[in-house]
C-alpha cells in the first residue's frame, strides 16, 4: 500500500492486488488499483478486487462507509460480498451493471448508485459521475473539494478503457469521457483501475486521436 495524495482532512490510498479478469469465455491475468478515501476515523473503498485481505488490513479498523463498485467486472467486484461482511458495510453498484455482477455473485443485494449521487465521508463530498462505454453502469467518483478522479476503467493514461467485450461500447465511452470527465479542472489527479494515474489536461488533447483510432 503507497499514500498517493494526502490533504489536512483527506487522504488517498492505494491497495494493489492481482488475480483474473474474466468475460466472454476469456480470461487475463490483472492488477487491479483499489482506492481507499478517508481520515483515521473512516474510508470509503473504491473497488472490491480480488483478495480481500489486504484491503481489510489497508481499513486498518476504521468505519467503512460504504464499498464502491466502479462497474460490474469481476476483477472489481472479486470479493466485494466478503468486504462487506467483514466491514459491515454497503456495496454500491449502478444497477445498469446488473446483468454482469449477476455473473459473479448471483442474488447478492447491493445499494444502487446513480449520476449525481454524493457520499460523505471524512468530511469530504464524494460525486457520482456515471460514464457508461465500458460498461453500461460505470461510474466514476470526483472529490471537487480535492481535485481528484477516481475513473475506474472508464479513462487511463493513455486513452478509455476497453470496449472490444460484451456490454461495451466505443461511442457512448468517448461521449462520456469528452461530456463527464474532460470538462473538468485540467490540472484534476485521475486514479485509474489500473496501471499508473494521469491529469485531465493531458489526456484531454488526445481526444481526436482516440476517436481516429477508433478503440
Amino acid at each position: 500500500m503507497s499514500g498517493e495524495r494526502a490533504t489536512t482532512t483527506v487522504r488517498i490510498e492505494r491497495v494493489v492486488t492481482s488475480g483474473v479478469f474474466e468475460l466472454d469465455g476469456g480470461s487475463w491475468e490483472v492488477e487491479n488499483n483499489v482506492w481507499l478515501i478517508g481520515d483515521d476515523s473512516e474510508v470509503l473503498v473504491i473497488d472490491a478486487a480480488h483478495t480481500a485481505a489486504p484491503i481489510i488490513d489497508a481499513v486498518a479498523g476504521r468505519r467503512v462507509v460504504g464499498i464502491v463498485c466502479t462497474h460490474g467486472h469481476n476483477d472489481h467486484v472479486t470479493v466485494a460480498p466478503q468486504l462487506s461482511a467483514s466491514l459491515h458495510a454497503p456495496i454500491m453498484l449502478n444497477p445498469d451493471d446488473d446483468p454482469l455482477w449477476q455473473m459473479t455473485h448471483p442474488g447478492v443485494a447491493y445499494w444502487p448508485l446513480a449520476d449525481g449521487d454524493r457520499i460523505e465521508v471524512a468530511g469530504t463530498a464524494v460525486e457520482v459521475l456515471h460514464t457508461p462505454g465500458h460498461s453500461p453502469g460505470s461510474v466514476c467518483l470526483y472529490l471537487p473539494a480535492t481535485g481528484d478522479l477516481f475513473s475506474g476503467d472508464t479513462l487511463f493514461c493513455g486513452g478509455p478503457g476497453a470496449t472490444g467485450r460484451s456490454f461495451s461500447d466505443f461511442p457512448t465511452i468517448i461521449a462520456s469521457i469528452r461530456d463527464r470527465l474532460l470538462t473538468l479542472p485540467p490540472a484534476t489527479r485521475v486514479h485509474t483501475g489500473h496501471g499508473d494515474g494521469t491529469l485531465v489536461g493531458t489526456e484531454a488533447p488526445d481526444l481526436a486521436a482516440w476517436i481516429e483510432r477508433g478503440h
